[in-house]
């Protein structure tokens, strides 16, 4: 919504095509465009959704040779699929921006998941390329990349982490359109429209053909015009610097004065990078941390600009893997460096979303809190609810990221939430939780969810055991766990209480309503109640009075359903290990098990070179051992009812109901007694 933010402001045309990460950014400039809301030419966007991502480059293409300001929006395979159109753009000289919900490629597999694998491919296009590590940086830098595209007359990418930073929910400035309008250069914007294709006014052929005895000069002729951008970016950013008191520049330095080891790094791992040099500064350590904006053109001028004098060692981030050669950051900074007195190292992190947090727990000034949830049981949409809440009705920033696996409805969903009165630079998931919730009592005996609960943290469980014989049922690591964390643990019945209410399995109100009760000291819990009321009120009004009434009655039940379990000090000295039950298949019990118990960060490179699987071959009917006990109640087979059509079978997801057409004869042979 940051980027789009943006993107709408400067924005004529928008040719867009689906594709997650980014399909958000285009959804919501279309809905603003539908609600007739003005970009700061107080005109209504016209949004065009093409048939592939290709159309929608080659929309772009068009639109600006037209002298209309285009822009568009994509991640991954679809960036790929704009880059012979890129070319043209950059080669035309078009101010055409694409914002670009960075992602992973498909290699052996698929992954929707966020690296720079995909900005770095259309790295040699000649498109300015513009990284943003945060929301709020997408919102600020968001605008540098249309400001300076129209400036210097340069195709843009502005890129972000995909989901990272795309999905991530925070509390950010928004800025004003007014704004925007004053920095915006008119006579750029009007020689661009002057120099459109035009019968009636401009009459010229444009993108013809050269033979070998001039290309090479025409290439050589654009180096002036693409050396002005470093400046043209430099310039705005310092604007918006002053503007928002946030520091911007091609090339950003944050850490000691006098450091001696530097990290450099682009993305949202520099927000982790910097509470991690917050931390250790404060005890004496001489880091810092460069931040790359302006990736493209790469501009030494502004990296030696900030890279202290006293810097000894160097190591380089990439979030990409490029098989047979150094990745491409790392390249370009030895390029620069290759001559000066420093060590300089480079790595790879973050690969397909994969978490990077610091090797350390750091105490922030925020509550962090962690829910476990089932695939389509609400508790996502609640966590969005809590932090619009609070983000809303608080002084307090606020931060949410989901995780999600690939099941969709029925898989494993965790909400990572923090709140605090400071700006929040945690891009990693939560490992040190004050608060952690879990909606489906099996996940107990499956999942570790204890290990990141801090010191004197509250754990709530939602399940259907009472109180007197909970204690049987959790397995000895949890206990030992919440013993030795000094742990208050609640458990409250929310299936119960959202099915005699009449709404379901849906128990995300109720345990919203519990998680308020047992966090007063983010926002008091009667403040809370009316919020959350409100917030019902407007989310189901539509669907008629009985519906409100249902939400605010499992609203009203969060708290009195709370019961507190006594944690015993003697749980701490029971006998426990973590052990998955092994089935005897070497494949499922060594490779498929880390992916089912969520212990797949724990999987050695060497997991995947075994079992067939390094090409990205993998066994049929796996899912069928793995017996996941996820439903509360489990259906009988009525064949009173049964009409034989078979369409359970069909439907079933997981081949649980299976239809077999039998004789007479081998039911009486049958091993067992069975209705059919």
């Amino acid at each position: 919504t940051a980027a789009a933010h943006c993107a709408y402001a400067f924005t004529d045309v928008a040719a867009i095509y689906p594709i997650t990460p980014s399909s958000t950014m285009a959804e919501v400039v279309d809905s603003w465009a539908t609600a007739k809301r003005a970009n700061i030419f107080g005109n209504i966007v016209k949004v065009a959704e093409m048939q592939s991502e290709a159309g929608a480059a080659g929309a772009v293409h068009g639109t600006l040779q037209g002298g209309a300001l285009a822009t568009t929006f994509t991640a991954s395979q679809g960036l790929l699929l704009m880059i012979p159109n890129m070319y043209k753009w950059a080669g035309e000289l078009l101010p055409g921006v694409v914002h670009v919900a960075a992602r992973a490629l498909a290699t052996s597999s698929l992954s929707i998941f966020g690296d720079h694998e995909d900005i770095y491919a259309a790295r040699q296009t000649g498109c300015a390329m513009l990284c943003s590590n945060s929301v709020q940086e997408a919102m600020d830098l968001g605008g540098v990349a249309h400001l300076a595209a129209i400036k210097a007359s340069v195709p843009f990418v502005h890129f972000f982490d995909g989901f990272r930073t795309s999905h991530e929910i925070q509390k950010v400035e928004v800025m004003d359109y007014d704004y925007l309008k004053s920095l915006l250069d008119m006579d750029a914007v009007r020689a661009f429209k002057n120099n459109a294709l035009n019968p009636h006014g401009h009459a010229v052929t444009r993108g013809g053909a050269e033979n070998d005895d001039v290309v090479f000069q025409t290439r050589e002729a654009q180096n002036e015009h693409f050396a002005k951008v470093p400046d043209i970016v430099a310039d705005y950013m310092a604007k918006i610097s002053e503007h928002t008191g946030r520091d911007y520049k091609p090339f950003t330095y944050y850490g000691a004065a006098d450091a001696e080891r530097v990290i450099i790094a682009m993305g949202s791992v520099v927000e982790t990078i910097k509470e991690v040099i917050d931390d250790l500064t404060a005890k004496g350590e001489k880091i810092g941390v460069i931040s790359v904006h302006l990736y493209r053109p790469f501009s030494a001028k502004y990296l030696l600009d900030v890279l202290p004098g006293t810097a000894k060692k160097i190591a380089v981030l990439d979030r990409t893997k490029e098989i047979g050669t150094r990745e491409p950051l790392y390249l370009d900074v030895l390029s620069v460096l290759k001559d000066k007195d420093v060590k300089l190292i480079g790595g790879r992190n973050g690969i397909a979303s994969k978490d990077t947090a610091p090797n350390y727990k750091i105490q922030g000034t925020y509550t962090s809190c962690l829910f476990w949830g089932l695939g389509s049981d609400g508790t996502v949409g609640a966590n969005k609810n809590s932090v619009k809440i609070i983000g809303d009705n608080t002084d307090q920033y606020a931060q949410a990221y989901f995780q999600y696996d690939s099941r969709k409805a029925g898989g494993v969903t965790r909400s990572h939430l923090r709140f605090g009165p400071d700006p929040i630079r945690s891009t990693y998931y939560i490992n040190n939780a004050d608060f952690i919730s879990c909606s489906l009592d099996s996940y107990v005996l499956k999942y570790d969810m204890l290990s990141g609960l801090k010191d004197g943290g509250t754990f709530l469980l939602n399940t259907t055991i009472d109180a007197d014989k909970i204690e049987d049922y959790l397995p000895n690591r949890m206990k030992v766990q919440l013993a030795k964390k000094h742990a208050k643990f609640y458990i409250i019945n929310a299936t119960k209480i959202c099915a005699e209410i009449g709404m379901g399995r849906r128990t995300n109100t109720t345990l919203q309503s519990a998680f308020f009760a047992l966090n007063e000291q983010i926002m008091p819990y009667d403040k809370a109640l009316d919020l959350m009321k409100a917030a019902a009120k407007k989310s189901y009004g539509k669907k008629g009075d009985d519906v409100v009434e249902m939400n605010w009655k499992a609203i009203d039940a969060g708290k009195a359903g709370l019961v507190e379990v006594t944690v015993k000090p003697e749980w701490a000295d029971l006998p426990s290990k973590f052990e998955v039950e092994k089935t005897g298949d070497a494949y499922f019990d060594e490779f498929v098990q880390g992916f089912d118990t969520l212990s797949g960060y724990d999987m050695p490179v060497s997991a995947f070179t075994k079992y067939g699987v390094l090409d990205g071959t993998m066994r049929n009917n796996v899912s069928y051992a793995e017996h996941r006990n996820i439903a509360s109640f489990v259906p009988k087979w009525n064949p009173a009812n049964c009409i034989q059509c078979g369409f359970c079978s069909f439907v079933c997801p997981h081949a649980t109901i299976r239809q077999f057409a039998l004789t007479d004869e081998e039911v009486a042979k049958a091993p067992m007694a069975f209705e059919t």
